[in-house]
């Protein structure tokens, strides 16, 4: 279970405040963005938001270039001191090992990093593993899979713009079973598909008899910031079992992204 959150009165609106400025901050161009603009995101007034940002100025910790607001260097020094996953795992672990009792197999989760792949951060098993003899039966924190050939791959992919997809995969794509999407346009159609389902299966693609089914997880600006997945054998868990899994993963999900980003500001 997850921790309680701690008493609504140890919480300090203002930090609290701040912090989603920041956020919608960083969801914005590269160039930045008004004061009014921001206030506006964050739900917050212009003046509080104004006095706010002008306090994270003085600290280095967001600059103003002419009106508009960018992150500041010295948040940018203070991130390449942090563990970009350690608090991460510590609050949705418990989750994701619910989530694994609940269908009794491995659950992992993965972060989009800066190279247009993924990262798999943490992960949890059922009373028995995925049951073959590849490295999905084995701990898998830190493996890399093929986009084309995984469903968190194939739900980064369909986060991108198509011409950016088309641009980093080869017209033809390495095949890992005889069920492996090969052709660079069969995927793309199955990509849009996955932006219209809000889901991504691989289903013998990978591994022959690996089903394995993957939803985002997103911020309050909806971008995506994890991918939550579910691997399992297809002997034990059919496609039959999609539905429900699926509904189990969606509340899964959204106490996630409460344990993710609790916020007591009013």
């Amino acid at each position: 279970m997850v921790e309680a959150a701690e008493p609504a009165d140890l919480v300090n609106k203002s930090v609290t405040k701040a912090v989603r400025l920041l956020r919608e901050i960083a969801a914005q161009p590269r160039t930045g963005a008004t004061v009014t603009t921001l206030a506006k995101a964050a739900g917050i007034s212009r003046p509080t938001a104004f006095r706010l940002l002008y306090s994270l100025e003085r600290s280095g910790l967001v600059d103003r270039i002419d009106n508009n607001y960018v992150l500041g260097w010295d948040l940018a020094r203070l991130g390449r001191q942090a563990d970009p996953y350690a608090g991460l795992v510590a609050r949705v672990q418990p989750l994701l090992q619910e989530l694994a009792d609940k269908f009794n197999e491995t659950v992992s989760m993965s972060v989009p990093n800066s190279h247009d792949g993924l990262d798999l951060v943490a992960e949890a098993f059922g009373s028995h593993l995925v049951g073959m003899g590849s490295g999905m039966a084995q701990h898998m924190v830190g493996q890399q899979w093929p986009l084309h050939a995984s469903s968190s791959g194939k739900v980064l992919l369909a986060e991108m713009p198509p011409e950016k997809v088309m641009t980093l995969l080869p017209e033809e794509l390495p095949a890992y079973t005889e069920h492996t999407i090969t052709d660079r346009k069969a995927l793309m159609r199955e990509l849009q598909q996955i932006r219209e389902q809000g889901f991504g299966v691989i289903d013998n693609e990978l591994e022959e008899g690996l089903l394995s089914l993957s939803r985002p997880i997103r911020d309050a600006s909806g971008t995506m910031i994890a991918i939550l997945t579910i691997n399992a054998p297809r002997y034990r868990f059919g496609r039959d079992r999609i539905p429900e899994a699926l509904q189990y993963m969606q509340q899964i999900v959204d106490r996630l992204v409460d344990a993710l980003w609790q916020d007591g500001a009013e």
